[in-house]
């Protein structure tokens, strides 16, 4: 048996045994950006562990200037095309299967792409929001994305007409200044005032009544399962913290060295795909 098989076997088996051991709806999942890769969706560190080069919008740029946002939206349009494209894989459906069979407490995503909803998984909490909702900051109505993406096509025909690009992991794409500089904006059709995805920005904080309920729901389970994320944020990282504290076993997956490594009990460095699917078949039902 090549190495690779062999490794990922005894993986599947150790994580079946995990959540077979934490009992029915015992576990909880918390999920980055690397379970989304395969996806299509690129990470934010990339392949060697080293982070991509970026230069991730902030609140007070966005809410500041008119330029800033005409940046961030002709980007962000351009890109959604492929995240609303996206499509589970078969990490996504091994997470909905463990909880269609009653294996999961709840399922905790640092992802913005829907992409646990899509594969089936219920009652997610996205701890940073989703880029299919549009909020309007001053009347705080939300819509859907693919409205304002029709809209902006509209305004933006020659954007529209445009190729798609290669999508980051917050959903934009790179584009010149030239052609950000002819993008046109539209506001809330409702009230006129500034739209922005319903996503939680570098320099916001993550709504305290949603990380309360991520907490409660770590603090009940009996095992947090840690998929594709590094855990460099803090916003994921306290809840691997809060578990340990609790004494409550963290296991992870994910392929490259994480913040929260010295708090596991066990680290499982396999393609996650391939990792969920065999788990999955391997926890009995509950």
């Amino acid at each position: 048996m090549p190495a690779i098989v062999q490794d990922l076997v005894e993986a599947a088996q150790l994580l079946a045994t995990g959540i077979a051991g934490a009992g029915p709806g015992g576990t909880v999942i918390l999920s980055g950006a690397g379970l989304s890769t395969e996806s299509g969706i690129p990470d934010y560190r990339g392949p060697t562990g080293r982070a991509r080069p970026a230069t991730p919008m902030t609140f007070a740029e966005f809410t500041g200037s008119a330029a800033s946002r005409q940046r961030y939206w002709a980007r962000s349009h351009r890109g959604w095309r492929q995240i609303a494209q996206a499509a589970p894989n078969a990490g996504h459906r091994g997470v909905a299967d463990l909880q269609r069979d009653g294996r999961l407490a709840g399922v905790i995503t640092q992802n913005v792409d829907g992409l646990h909803q899509a594969a089936g998984a219920d009652g997610v909490i996205e701890l940073h929001g989703g880029l299919a909702r549009v909020i309007c900051l001053d009347c705080r109505q939300l819509t859907g994305r693919e409205q304002l993406h029709a809209r902006l096509a509209a305004a933006n025909p020659a954007a529209a007409a445009a190729a798609a690009g290669q999508a980051k992991p917050d959903g934009d794409v790179d584009l010149a200044e030239a052609e950000v500089a002819r993008f046109r904006l539209v506001d809330c059709a409702g009230c006129s005032g500034m739209l922005k995805p319903d996503v939680v920005f570098f320099g916001e904080n993550v709504p305290p009544e949603r990380v309360a309920s991520c907490y409660r729901l770590v603090e009940s389970s009996k095992l947090l399962v840690v998929l594709g994320s590094s855990l460099t944020v803090a916003s994921g990282f306290r809840f691997v913290r809060r578990a340990a504290a609790h004494q409550i076993p963290v296991l992870i997956a994910n392929q490259g060295q994480t913040r929260g490594d010295p708090y596991a009990e066990a680290r499982l460095d396999v393609p996650l795909g391939a990792l969920l699917s065999a788990t999955a078949t391997a926890v009995p039902c509950g």
